[in-house]
């Protein structure tokens, strides 16, 4: 099961849901379309399931947003994290998430990204505002655009070190930002 949810993330990295069809996907991981719906249901579902695991392991908020720890430190971290994570695999550039999340509203793997990519915003909402509350919605937005426009950038061909400029320079308006009266 890992290694086709490895196999499915690399496909949709470096392509994207429309462009990867069920034959590339069924001819990558060796399997009769047959094999393939009754795994994994449909493309859809198979792509939710990517989704999910790549949201967990590209940047594992767990680790980043522990309790108790400053929220300027938590999203310094995050950010550059996502500077380093966007530019490590030349074939996986930018973000799964958040590149899928820009499609059409009613396609159904726009719908699976976005869904994920709003439980991560309330995640770090959640984490923002129990230090900082009457912040915490600016902040967290000022944080999801950054990491879409970091996803963009990677995506465009933006190398890590531009990259973690752009992460400092948020950090920096962000510290501003979570300090001011």
């Amino acid at each position: 099961m890992e290694t086709a949810l490895d196999t499915g993330q690399r496909l949709f990295h470096a392509g994207s849901y429309e462009t990867v069809g069920l034959a590339a996907l069924t001819d990558a991981l060796g399997v009769k379309p047959p094999s393939f719906y009754k795994a994994f249901g449909s493309k859809s579902e198979f792509f939710a399931q990517v989704i999910e695991r790549y949201a967990q392991s590209a940047l594992a908020l767990d680790e980043i947003l522990l309790p108790g720890r400053a929220p300027a430190d938590a999203l310094a971290e995050l950010l550059e994290s996502a500077a380093r994570t966007y530019v490590r695999d030349p074939e996986q550039r930018g973000c799964l998430v958040l590149e899928a999340a820009r499609g059409n509203d009613g396609d159904a793997s726009v719908i699976h990204a976005r869904r994920v990519a709003n439980q991560r915003r309330y995640r770090l909402r959640e984490f923002i505002a129990r230090t900082h509350p009457e912040r915490a919605s600016a902040v967290t937005d000022f944080v999801a655009s950054t990491m879409s426009g970091l996803s963009a950038s990677a995506r465009e061909g933006m190398d890590e070190s531009r990259l973690l400029g752009v992460a400092r320079t948020a950090v920096a308006g962000l510290k501003a930002r979570l300090d001011a009266d």
